[in-house]
């Protein structure tokens, strides 16, 4: 099956997620706001702006059973909007409710627990922000977990069960913490990650393999796997007790990557491709991209002289007109194609840096379609299962270097 493609905006799109029935989208545009867009047949249209941070918003997530949204943002706010009556008009409005952060840095990630009674809010200020609703006073309380953090945390990820968080930051760590708390959650069960879990006890440190930023994490559909992407251009699958599986690539690092059953994983970033790995506790391996990037892509057309092959006057003709669109537009036709941005345009679907990649449709305990976005403006969701000929053929060239540790 073709992803489908949207086009969004023409700026970048930091972050985005979907509501519960996939009608409705929030998105970051690389802005202090978040667009609410809603599915009109085959476009999305924007039908609502959520306007209270005052710096970029840098994360957001949508909250599948209470229907909440939490947003996140480099001015140190977190706010969680829920939908009510306006008591003017009665019309269903967004509102937002204040959460008590207590952090000194921007806000780089958030994630709602899987009970949806807590988020977790990642931060430059060397520190995870754990927040639970105060329903005296109606906001959000926050308990922070900082040691043994040294540098921003970059992705977070929740356990199955409410309590772990595993997280990922610049100091080239992956971690596992326990986010229990007391009046929250119930006395969790035992598990792989261990049994005795008070708040901030330290279940797991991994290091990059060469030493680079940790920018994703994300536990198995069990939890008792872990997997982490760095910007030494590898992704690592943890077992805890178990073996610990670099690989490495040698195309550009990942950003984001999401599970799409226990032993499939799709990452995404830099490459701008989305790469599915797959494996087990034996070892595993990258096997193609859903990107088929050897399939022809449309050719945006060119307005007449705009950068086109006119020839308007003395100066717009051969080498001077080469030169002048190379140096004024990032225009090239000495490659000799007929359209002066065929040379720049890239092979895969999104034409820059992946930023998000999520879970869009799930099927029993499988992922069956994921949705990206990226620095292109571009929306598009994608098979899972459709790792296509030429998408495999083109991986298994770029990761000819790839190999296990």
């Amino acid at each position: 099956m073709a992803p489908e493609i949207y086009n969004l905006a023409q700026t970048p799109i930091t972050s985005h997620a979907f509501s519960p029935d996939r009608n409705q989208l929030a998105v970051s545009l690389n802005t202090n706001d978040v667009q609410i867009y809603s599915r009109q047949g085959n476009e999305w249209a924007v039908a609502e702006t959520l306007s209270e941070h005052d710096k970029l918003v840098t994360s957001i997530d949508w909250a599948p059973h209470s229907n909440r949204i939490v947003t996140a943002s480099q001015d140190r706010n977190a706010y969680v909007w829920q939908e009510m009556p306006d008591p003017e008009t009665g019309k269903l409005v967004w509102k937002p409710t204040l959460v008590l952060l207590r952090i000194n840095r921007a806000a780089t990630h958030v994630r709602w627990s899987p009970k949806e009674d807590k988020f977790a809010v990642a931060s430059g200020a060397r520190a995870i922000a754990i927040c639970s609703f105060d329903s005296e006073n109606n906001w959000w309380v926050s308990k922070l977990l900082k040691k043994p953090i040294r540098s921003t945390v970059l992705s977070i990820d929740w356990h199955p069960n409410n309590v772990l968080l595993a997280a990922g930051s610049a100091d080239m760590k992956a971690r596992v913490f326990s986010a229990y708390i007391k009046e929250v959650d119930e006395r969790p069960a035992a598990t792989v990650w261990g049994s005795k879990l008070p708040f901030n006890t330290i279940c797991g440190e991994y290091a990059s393999p060469a030493g680079g930023w940790v920018h994703t994490v994300g536990f198995s559909p069990s939890g008792d796997v872990l997997a982490f992407a760095s910007h030494d251009s590898s992704i690592s699958v943890v077992y805890p007790g178990g073996p610990v599986h670099n690989i490495r690539i040698s195309s550009l690092p990942f950003l984001t990557l999401t599970w799409t059953s226990e032993d499939s994983i799709v990452a995404a970033g830099h490459d701008c491709q989305p790469v599915v790995f797959s494996g087990s506790e034996a070892g595993w391996q990258g096997i193609g991209s859903l990107d088929d990037t050897t399939a022809p892509k449309a050719t945006d057309g060119v307005r007449s002289g705009y950068g086109g092959n006119t020839s308007v006057g003395r100066l717009k003709t051969g080498a001077f007109a080469t030169f002048r669109d190379a140096d004024s537009r990032g225009q090239s036709t000495i490659s000799g194609s007929s359209s002066p941005s065929a040379d720049t345009k890239l092979l895969t679907v999104h034409q820059n840096t992946i930023t998000s990649v999520k879970p869009y449709e799930i099927q029993g305990d499988q992922v069956i379609r994921v949705s990206t976005t990226g620095v292109d403006g571009n929306l598009v969701i994608w098979d899972v299962a459709t790792v296509t000929a030429g998408g495999a053929s083109a991986m298994t060239a770029r990761l000819g270097s790839t190999h296990l540790r």
